[in-house]
This record gives C-alpha cells, structure tokens and sequence, in this order.
C-alpha cells in the first residue's frame, strides 16, 4: 500500500472506526470474562453476610463460609480476593468497588455508609430487599415481552415451515399444467425460490447486521442517543421504560438520601447506573445544577419529555417540607405501579395484535395454495 492510500481522509476515518470497533469489542469480551454475580447471587450474598454478621461471625470468616459454599470457581477466585483485600485491612465496599461487576456504585455505597457508621448488617439487609424489589420490577418488564416474543417466533416458524418445506413440494403441479396463477401464488413461489437458495445466507447477514448494531450502539453515543430516545417514543413500550426509570431512579436516590449521603454524590451514582442515555445525560446535568445551588426540582424542570409534572412538582414539595428522601420513596412505588399495570396492559393489548397478524400469514399461505387448485379442478371434465 502507498503512503499516499493510508493517508487518504477516506482511510484515516475507516481506520478509526476499526479500531474504535476493535477496542470496544476488547472491552466487550474483558467484561464477559470477569467474574460477575447475577442480581439474584446479589440479594443471597447480602442477605447471607447480613445473616453471619447479626450472629457474631467476623466479616472475614463471613465471607470465607460464603466461598466454600460457592461451587463456580470464578465466583470462588472473586470472594478469594474479597477476604485477601478485608485481611489486608481494606473496607468491605472499596474491594467489592476494585472487584467490578458484583455490585454498582448504589449498592457499593449503601455498604460503604453502613460501614462508616456501624450498621452494616442493617444496610445489607435493607439493599437486600431493595436488590429484591428490582429484581421483581425487572422480572415484570421481562415477564410482558415473553409471551408476544414466543408468538412472534411461531409465527416466522410456521411461515418458513410453510414456504421453504411444504410449499415446494406441490408448487411443480402448478408450474407444469401451465395455468394463470394468482398474485398471492406467484409471491409465494417468489418468497419460497428465494428463502431455499438464499435464505441461510439472508439469516446469517441479519445476524451481523444486528452484532453491529449493538457494537455501534455500545461504541458511538450518538447512535445510543437515537436507540434510546426511539425506544421512549414508542407507544406503549416507552410509557413502560419511562416509568421504569422513573421509578430506579426515584427509589436509588431515596434511598442513597435515606443513608445520609450527599445528594450531589447520589445523583452521580444514579446517572452512573442508568442505562438510558437520555436519562443519563439529565442526571448528570442535574448534579452539576445542583453542585451551583440549585434545587432538585429546578432541574427536573429543565426537561419536561423525561419527567413529568406530578414528579417535579412531588420533588418540590419534598424539598419544600425537608422530607426528600420519603417523598422519592413514595414516587418509587408509585411508577413501579404504573409499570405493573402497563405490562399487563402490554400483554392484553399485543395478544390480539399477534394472533390476528399470524392468522392473516397463514390465511394467505393457505389461500395461495387453495385457489389455484381450485382453479384447476374447475376445469377438469370426467371423461
């Protein structure tokens, strides 16, 4: 290659973007590889060592008990270097903080107050339950799309079983007596010729289509930023992920407020531990408003599409009356509400939606092969 190709503006941006690519992709797999605790290990692991501690066990022999009764040998190498890092003298946050991915910066600091000011055992305890709470609201949200996702699956399998196994084997008695077919006939060869010689190539460019999106999405913000804010503005779907955050992001700063840490630092947990961009972005704008002296509310105004009225005006009265943190507590179960009913409603209002789709996919199938055997039946004379 000439020095004059790699320095062309066209393979200067082609090679920042591989290797933007490359790195995220880097980093993408040193995640995997880590040692991580599902939100279900999460709530057993801090209700266990809040167990061993009320009973008198040292934190130490605590989290020893923890690893033998583990058998993953990755999470067995991950509490090893919890009780290395507490024999060493460290707190029990700043290793679970070194450690990454066993817990966020939320639960990090509700151990690290309970630490600080002698009631570990109670602050476990309590982000047990909360850990348990999200764990609930994330199961509904889950629970909501598994049942349009397993029709919308049967519906493509029943599809490609019609038009790639059953369809051609009679589609050779229409092509050889010759007749005038129908037009929804003639798509479904046309749909059936290409599916058998193209189709598992057309599958597997689907899948690469969707890997990079998710690369993209995870390495370039403003791909991300249209993700999200096109996920928030889908008609029941972003009703449901705007009181989803709504209601981590009410609870998460009760009850970091709860534990007596700064509302400054609070906000900055939250925005670290919120996945959506939009939402991220206003709390860490919110925090820097708040770090000049202004309210809460005042920066929850700013964006009026992410946060409606009721909750700044909720927040206000919070702030006005000295009772923030209570107020946030309330605001958490009452979006949670919301997003329960509005699964419910996600499922009762798809269903429908779905089994009509599906019913009309097979109704054409079978309508593309009825009529032009009924067709040729009508010409056909006994002799």
């Amino acid at each position: 290659m000439n020095n004059s190709d790699t320095t062309s503006p066209v393979y200067v941006r082609v090679r920042i973007i591989f290797d933007r690519t490359k790195t995220q992709a880097e980093k993408i797999l040193a995640e995997l590889q880590k040692p991580r605790l599902s939100l279900k290990d999460q709530i057993f692991f801090a209700k266990r060592l809040s167990f061993f501690i009320h009973a008198g066990v040292p934190l130490i022999e605590a989290i020893d008990i923890i690893r033998m009764q583990t058998r993953s040998k990755a999470k067995k190498e991950l509490f090893n270097t919890i009780q290395k890092d507490i024999a060493e003298g460290q707190y029990l946050a700043t290793s679970l903080a070194r450690s990454g991915g066993v817990f966020n910066d939320f639960a990090i600091n509700i151990i690290r107050v309970g630490e600080g000011s002698g009631i570990l055992k109670e602050n476990l305890t309590y982000l047990a339950d909360e850990l348990t709470k999200r764990k609930e609201l994330r199961s509904k949200v889950t629970s909501a799309l598994v049942y349009p996702a397993f029709i919308t699956v049967a519906t493509l399998g029943i599809t490609i079983l019609l038009t790639v196994f059953i369809f051609p084997k009679i589609m050779p008695i229409f092509v050889s007596l010759h007749v005038p077919l129908p037009f929804t006939t003639r798509a479904l060869i046309a749909i059936s010729l290409f599916l058998k010689s193209w189709g598992i190539l057309t599958f597997f460019i689907l899948v690469v289509i969707g890997i990079t999106l998710v690369i993209l999405r995870n390495t370039y913000s403003r791909v991300r930023h249209v993700a999200d804010s096109a996920l928030l503005s889908l008609p029941l779907a972003g009703s449901i992920a705007k009181n989803y955050n709504l209601a981590n992001y009410s609870r998460t700063l009760g009850l970091m407020l709860r534990s007596g840490i700064p509302i400054t630092v609070a906000m900055g947990v939250v925005s670290d531990t919120t996945p959506n961009l939009l939402y991220k972005n206003a709390y860490a704008e919110i925090a820097d408003a708040l770090i000049r002296g202004e309210t809460m509310s005042q920066g929850l105004s700013r964006f009026p599409k992410l946060f409606p009225d009721v909750l700044t005006h909720m927040v206000f009265v919070g702030e006005k009356t000295g009772s923030l943190a209570q107020t946030l507590i309330y605001l958490a179960e009452l979006y949670e509400t919301e997003v329960n009913d509005l699964t419910k409603n996600l499922s009762s209002s798809i269903e429908p939606v779905l089994m009509m789709v599906m019913g009309l996919i097979v109704g054409l199938i079978a309508v593309s092969i009825i009529t032009p055997i009924y067709a040729i039946t009508q010409h056909l004379s006994p002799r």
